[in-house]
């Protein structure tokens, strides 16, 4: 079931100055900064020849990583996600294996513009896992 990793999300407090240590001290792609208002974030993406890193920084006084920033100031690695073929199928399979989706278990449409779920962090090692269809 479980795809290739797609990215690792890293919370971020100031997105500019993270886009510039990718672009500016490692030399990677940088994406222009996206408002995703659905999710409650700013994104930007970096490009790299296996995979991407989502930089995620707040977006409105209710953004889901407000919280993170507050516990974690400097910012830190947020989630991974995995892409799958089928997110019904992939999702009534680890419901199935007693796993939890976090929200109302329907897709929401993540940042690339496909169907995304998160799971559970307690369920998977203490890690928040996406997965998104690919």
């Amino acid at each position: 079931m479980i795809g290739r990793l797609n990215h690792v999300a890293i919370v971020v407090p100031d997105l500019e100055a993270a886009s510039a240590v990718y672009r500016n001290t490692l030399g990677a792609e940088v994406s222009e900064a996206v408002d995703e208002p659905d999710h409650g974030v700013t994104t930007v993406f970096i490009t790299l020849p296996n995979t991407k890193i989502e930089l995620l920084a707040p977006l409105g006084e209710d953004s889901p990583v407000a919280a993170f920033l507050e516990r974690n100031p400097s910012g830190g690695m947020h989630h991974v996600c995995y892409e799958v073929e089928d997110i019904i199928a992939a999702r009534d399979q680890i419901v199935a294996e007693g796993a939890r989706v976090i929200g109302n278990g329907e897709p929401k449409i993540g940042a690339h513009g496909k169907p995304v779920l998160f799971l559970h962090p307690k369920d998977f090692c203490g890690t928040l896992v996406e997965i998104e269809q690919v």
